[in-house]
Formats: C-alpha cells, sequence, structure tokens
C-alpha cells in the first residue's frame, strides 16, 4: 500500500477531517490534501507528528509494516 492511502486510511479511522491535520501540521489544507492524494512528498517532521497523533509507526504509515502492533 502507498503511504497516502495509509494517511487518508488513518485519518478516516480517527475521525479526523482533512482541516483538521492540516491544522495538527501548521500546514493549509490544500498542502495536506496533495499529500493524501501521492502530489507531494510528506515531510519527515510530519510524518513523525502524525505518527505521534495516530499512535503508530512509521514503517506501518510508510507500508512497511502490514499492521498496527
Amino acid at each position: 500500500m502507498d503511504y497516502y492511502k495509509r494517511l487518508k486510511e488513518l485519518r478516516l479511522k480517527n475521525g479526523y477531517t482533512q482541516e483538521q491535520i492540516a491544522f495538527i501540521l501548521h500546514t493549509r489544507q490544500e498542502q495536506y490534501s496533495k499529500y493524501e492524494s501521492g502530489k507531494r512528498e510528506l515531510p519527515i517532521r510530519h510524518l513523525i507528528a502524525l505518527c505521534c497523533l495516530y499512535k503508530v509507526s512509521s514503517d506501518y504509515v510508510l507500508g512497511i509494516e502490514k499492521f498496527v502492533k
């Protein structure tokens, strides 16, 4: 699974909107939307913040691990 699909999956599973996640990441909703659609690469600082928010490993977000431990 591509990581951007996992970003959307995690966001929806946790009940967040793109606007809420963008606020948490200190970016615009339009920018975050590009991360979820695969049009822009996710900066490492955002990856770390999302892993902390969702309480998952970066390996899970990046698709290296198939399941949450």
